[in-house]
């Protein structure tokens, strides 16, 4: 209970601690997904002519046939550009999607794709741009939890599993978005009917591998066929929907359409839950507002969700959230505890975190191994050496009766006790049946011990043992080189990641920035974000910008720094102190005076502190005077 929680938070800018007594704070480490596993191979038919003024694709599925040209084509994926598709059976629990893909001519001169001995990255012999999923791809900052309406539609679906809704599903997944309209057709003629069970499994399904965009086609087409009666539950999954397929705006206006009699606390907590995604204090600020002011009721997941935002962006309003939550009787989750104690953990404040972890067994809960791990990494981080062991050993009682990521935990953990032995018995445990993300977490780990070559091991089972492996698991290796210095071995990393063909997510992206930074090609590392950010529609992580722009900052390169500042704004970025303390430290490696700075902040809603103000002070002294124009 709440109650249970003291609530008397004060902040202090000196000290830069929280004040409270029982706890506070922290974000849950999101689970990294389950590693897809290929099943199984078959042919679809599949022709591409492709001309060099204009592409165009060719498709046939059955008796389905089209064409499509690339800008008719929703860009997904980048995937080596082999003669077939996969096409994989999805009656067992986990398949990679296949999809049709179009092919772009390649029309950049061999100096455009050479560069110190390796191909630039993002061009392939010919790039393929399919849509398919790379569930390790997953970046655990910037994703949430899936929406809870999405785990409870799963749960009602597992019966329907060989129903026909999974020939349907089938066939969504083997064709191109642009043909998903022609094969739902086709279905419906057949006279074949879905329900509600199969419809969930199918956009759950979807989901799960990130096909935003077909799993948004195939919502709307159920509404426009009136295939199903409609409820709220529908109404907030399509918000869901356009929002990842599309983007914030558009779920806002899909929301002003809902009928008022499905407009209730599930459509207006699911975009809550889209606006702190997007890391948009402004809006999700309004959204739970209006949900007050419509006297709607409120419930932990949405103070969650609150909470989470408040923790990335502004720690100080969490006591708000709690204090909420207190006046109206709202009991903390297992989340609530684990953000709480997480943001505890960060300030160091180890006494707090353990008086919440005993309010959390108290109110019936039991730290899960998210919550033991965050644990064990604060005691590691502050120092408490044999307070960490106590948790590892009771995250290795985990580990034998089977939970999962137990293994995982105490790889990364026992590395970062600098423990090779325990790393070395763990990871032998893990050979005998590896799961992909043991091995991301031992060449972490290994990396973290200096040991390059156990790492590249790892790398290479890896290889041998998955058909295919996404850029998430190049670009762990990469990291590894980076923090040895081994920046030759990295060029060649990257030329055989992008042989590979793999899609360059906002986590690969990163590494590959922070190579280029690493190996003093800063122009290179801005290059590549911006290349990746507009051909793989993606947006690059927060730390993606920043490092760039704090390397144009220590140069005074005003102009690139001001460039990646508005870049950031474009991508969402918008009201954080740290941008502007970079962007002022250009101004002044500069020398050069920052007109409207106080004003650019205030526009922002983003309030100095007294150690900015003093920053400030010192781009002031480069204004120009009427004395200083004479001198």
């Amino acid at each position: 209970m709440l109650n249970a929680l003291s609530l008397n938070w004060s902040w202090s800018l000196d000290a830069g601690r929280w004040g409270f007594s029982p706890p506070v704070i922290m974000w849950s480490f999101r689970r990294a997904a389950l590693p897809l596993k290929l099943h199984g191979h078959s042919w679809f038919g599949l022709t591409r002519v492709i001309s060099a003024k204009s592409d165009l694709m060719s498709f046939s599925v059955g008796d389905i046939t089209g064409t499509c040209t690339l800008e008719n084509l929703i860009p997904g994926r980048c995937s080596s550009s082999k003669g077939f598709d996969h096409t994989l059976s999805v009656g067992k629990r986990y398949f990679l999607g296949s999809c049709g893909y179009c092919s772009q001519a390649v029309a950049s001169s061999e100096n455009d794709k050479i560069k110190d001995g390796f191909l630039e990255l993002g061009t392939t012999a010919m790039p393929d741009i399919i849509e398919v999923s790379n569930a390790e791809e997953v970046d655990e900052e910037e994703l949430l939890p899936e929406l809870e309406f999405v785990d409870d539609a799963e749960k009602g679906a597992s019966s329907e599993k060989k129903s026909t809704g999974l020939e349907l599903l089938n066939s969504i997944m083997g064709v191109p978005s642009v043909a998903i309209s022609d094969i739902l057709k086709k279905w419906a003629e057949e006279g074949n009917k879905l329900s509600q069970n199969g419809i969930s499994m199918i956009i759950v399904s979807l989901k799960k591998r990130r096909m935003y965009w077909k799993a948004l086609q195939f919502s709307e087409w159920l509404e426009k066929t009136k295939q199903t009666d409609l409820t709220e539950r529908d109404y907030a999954c399509r918000i869901d929907l356009i929002y990842r397929a599309q983007n914030l705006g558009k779920a806002e206006k899909f929301v002003d359409k809902i009928p008022e009699s499905f407009k209730g606390e599930l459509s207006y907590r699911t975009l809550l839950g889209c606006c702190v995604h997007a890391q948009n204090m402004r809006k999700a600020k309004a959204v739970f507002k209006k949900m007050g002011e419509l006297k709607l009721p409120m419930n932990v997941d949405a103070c969650n969700q609150m909470i989470i935002l408040y923790k990335r962006l502004e720690k100080k309003k969490i006591a708000d959230i709690l204090l909420m939550m207190e006046q109206q009787d709202i009991k903390p989750s297992l989340l609530t505890y684990k953000l709480l104690i997480d943001t505890k953990g960060e300030f160091n404040d180890i006494m707090a975190m353990e008086q919440l972890v005993e309010d959390m067994k108290a109110d019936g809960f039991e730290p899960d191994i998210d919550a033991l791990t965050v644990m064990a990494k604060h005691y590691i981080k502050g120092g408490f050496k044999h307070k960490a062991e106590t948790v590892l050993k009771e995250i290795e009682e985990r580990k034998l009766k089977g939970i999962i990521g137990a293994r995982r935990s105490l790889l990364l953990l026992y590395a970062s006790l600098g423990r090779a032995d325990k790393v070395g018995k763990f990871w032998k445990d893990c050979e005998a049946d590896p799961k992909m993300q043991e091995c991301v977490a031992a060449i972490e780990a290994w990396g973290k011990l200096g040991k390059v070559g156990e790492a590249e091991a790892v790398f290479d089972m890896m290889l041998q043992k998955w058909e295919r492996i996404s850029s998430r698991h190049y670009s762990s290796l990469l990291k590894v080189y980076i923090d040895n210095k081994q920046l030759t071995k990295g060029k060649d990393l990257v030329k055989r990641l992008v042989d590979a063909g793999c899609w360059i997510g906002p986590l690969t992206c990163d590494a590959l920035v922070k190579f280029y930074i690493e190996a003093g090609d800063v122009d290179r590392a801005s290059s590549i974000l911006q290349k990746t950010a507009h051909r793989e529609k993606m947006r690059p992580l927060f730390t993606s910008f920043i490092a760039i722009m704090e390397q144009y900052a220590k140069r005074g390169d005003v102009h690139n720094t001001e460039m990646l500042f508005q870049r950031m704004k474009e991508f969402g970025y918008i009201g954080r102190l740290k941008t502007f303390e970079v962007l002022i430290q250009a101004y002044i490696n500069a020398k050069a005076p920052a007109y409207g700075f106080r004003e650019r902040m205030k526009a922002d809603k983003v309030l100095p502190n007294a150690t900015f103000g003093k920053v400030l002070a010192l781009a002031d002294a480069f204004r120009k005077t009427a004395v200083s124009d004479i001198v």
